[in-house]
């Protein structure tokens, strides 16, 4: 009796606890998930800059040349993607919004929805010009 009692104890702990657990395990919000977007492809501005500074040099008005023009070009536009999305959200949002999860008005959960889809295309547009340029540079 005495064993099934602490049986029955350790397994009501077990279960309120392990709910416990799951309630803390929460899904991320849709601005976490835009500003995880941002955060996976900031660091990459520095792999920009050192591609853009190695394919500058091989830049000019030969066939070969021309292709590294377009590659650098094509960095810079990646970059300016996200110095101007980054610069759109800013507008848009709030530091409390942002950061600290403050409640979103129905207008700016529209407006994240937007910046979402924005993000991701910045994202691909930086993730492919970068893929592009060390192709090229692997060429050389």
């Amino acid at each position: 009796m005495r064993t099934r009692l602490l049986s029955l104890l350790i397994v009501g702990f077990l279960v309120i606890y392990s709910c416990k657990e799951a309630k803390n395990e929460k899904e991320p919000t849709k601005m976490e998930e835009v500003m995880a977007i941002h955060d996976e492809v900031m660091p990459e501005m520095s792999t920009i800059s050192k591609l853009v500074a190695e394919l500058k040099p091989l830049a000019d008005s030969t066939a070969t040349g021309q292709d590294y023009d377009k590659a650098m070009k094509d960095l810079q536009a990646a970059h300016k993607s996200m110095m101007d999305w980054m610069a759109g959200f800013g507008e848009r949002f709030d530091h409390e919004e942002i950061m600290e999860g403050k409640a979103l008005s129905e207008e700016k959960q529209k407006w994240l929805l937007e910046e979402e889809e924005k993000a991701k295309a910045m994202r691909d547009q930086i993730l492919s010009s970068i893929s592009q340029a060390q192709a090229l540079l692997e060429k050389n």
